[in-house]
């Protein structure tokens, strides 16, 4: 069954992964979820290639806006 796209999903591309180079690539963009907890504390939900979430400082990513054309080009592939 496929998946429906859902083209308000952010993204965000990493400025800084002094701490978690194994875990962050630099200047790889990385979708991410939206999590007002995370965000009153400063942080971003980060979803890896595995497809797992993890929270990282949001200082370390500089969210981003992409056309609906490359989203669901983007979601696609990871599916």
């Amino acid at each position: 069954m496929k998946k429906k796209c859902d083209l308000s999903t952010k993204f965000a591309v990493c400025i800084n992964n002094n701490e978690y180079p194994a875990s962050l690539e630099l200047h790889k963009i990385y979708r991410f979820l939206p999590d007002k907890d995370a965000a009153l504390d400063g942080d971003l939900r980060i979803i890896d290639e595995s497809g797992e979430d993890y929270l990282f400082p949001s200082e370390w990513f500089s969210v981003i806006d992409i056309p609906n054309n490359a989203k669901k080009k983007t979601i696609l592939q990871t599916y």
